[in-house]
């Protein structure tokens, strides 16, 4: 059976001030072509199909093309919400859609539900787990701690039980969206850090021929069985070095995988360029960029005059400006902003106890502080989903 893995549209996401509605929409019709050229017998669609709980009407639009775009070409679609969607939103008319081949999988109590295809060589049940926020569902799911690797783990044991149910011989996939560890984030993911703890163990996913994941913007090999597809257009300048691209998989009798990347259409390379303005405006090294979206650094130790407008002469599509100037000796050794660059906000929040009080929070001080940011977080997940 061959499988088309994609996720992470973000339809309605912006890139900087770039509408990147259009190159959206140019990347659904490549979903198609793709799926019609290459005989596709199933896409699969593993969450962030928006990029907010509630997307703008155009994002829905867009949304509501891909579907009668996908159904008319009779291909079967199974699709999965994420941490960005609202899974009841999503997951509306998930019913009748479903008679035209389009499954939506948004509700945690059907994660052992599988949709079930046919090839030549016997069944397929594709399994799909929609985002599981751990406080949210773990009672739903019937766990004890609101962790991530608790609730996808008590998912998977209802896939598994499901599956062992089934005829000897079926095929297993499992769509995800979920930040395994080994994978590699990017700026542009939203944080879901649970306890201080966000990855979960590729373990959790035993027993399937493929894991079909989403939430990580990079296209990343976790395992042979076990990847991301990444998103199909770039959401930040940390994703200058992706390579945006959908999974060809190929599933054989036995459930061996076959693994094809089929790459996506950008409407512009991204560039970082670095340096003294003066530099980058005469290096003929960075002709390459000119028509790239760019951001750029510039390190003067004194801030120069009408930088943007004098960047843009030569790279017209500059999206961000920077600043981190050169420092003598005697300057401090990193602006506030440089200092706080890479920490998240449980060691700010320790850093600034510290700083305070002299000494750095005890074990006690730290769970309480984790606790204050995860209820923060989760209230921030179900003004989302209410809204």
């Amino acid at each position: 059976m061959r499988l088309l893995h994609t996720s992470d549209w973000h339809l309605g996401r912006a890139f900087h001030r770039v509408n990147m509605l259009d190159a959206q929409a140019a990347f659904i019709g490549h979903l198609v072509t793709t799926a019609r050229e290459r005989a596709v017998d199933a896409v699969v669609v593993s969450g962030d199909v928006y990029d907010r709980a509630v997307p703008p009407l155009a994002a829905v639009e867009l949304y509501d093309d891909a579907l009668h775009r996908l159904a008319e070409l009779g291909v079967p679609t199974v699709m999965i919400s994420g941490n960005h969607d609202s899974a009841r939103r999503l997951g509306v008319g998930a019913g009748l859609i479903g008679r035209a081949g389009i499954h939506l999988r948004t509700e945690p109590a059907r994660s052992g539900e599988p949709v079930v295809l046919t090839d030549p060589h016997g069944d397929v049940a594709l399994y799909g787990l929609p985002y599981l926020e751990p406080a949210l569902v773990k009672d739903q799911l019937g766990v004890a701690k609101a962790g991530h690797e608790q609730v996808i783990g008590a998912a998977m044991d209802r896939v598994r039980a499901d599956l062992a149910e089934r005829p000897a011989g079926t095929r297993s996939v499992v769509l995800a969206h979920a930040f395994v560890t080994g994978g590699a984030s990017s700026d542009s993911e939203r944080d879901i850090t649970v306890g201080g703890v966000a990855a979960v163990p590729a373990g959790v996913f035993d027993g399937v021929d493929y894991v079909a994941l989403g939430h990580l913007h990079g296209s990343q090999v976790i395992s042979e069985r076990v990847r991301y597809s990444g998103s199909p257009l770039p959401y930040s300048f940390s994703e200058t070095d992706h390579r945006k691209s959908m999974w060809l998989i190929d599933l054989d009798a036995e459930g061996a995988v076959t693994a094809e990347r089929i790459d996506c259409p950008v409407p512009r390379p991204l560039a970082r360029i670095r340096g003294d303005l003066d530099d980058l405006l005469a290096d003929p090294d960075l002709a390459a960029h000119e028509e790239s979206w760019v951001e750029a650094t510039l390190t003067d130790a004194v801030r120069p005059d009408d930088p943007m407008a004098r960047l843009t002469d030569r790279f017209p599509h500059t999206l961000s400006l920077l600043f981190e100037p050169r420092r003598t000796e005697t300057e401090p050794d990193a602006s506030y902003a440089e200092r706080l660059k890479g920490r998240d906000d449980h060691e700010i929040a320790e850093d600034f106890v510290t700083h305070v009080r002299g000494a750095g929070p005890d074990e006690h001080e730290r769970a309480v502080l984790r606790a204050a940011f995860d209820a923060v977080r989760t209230d921030d997940v179900v003004r989302e989903v209410a809204r």
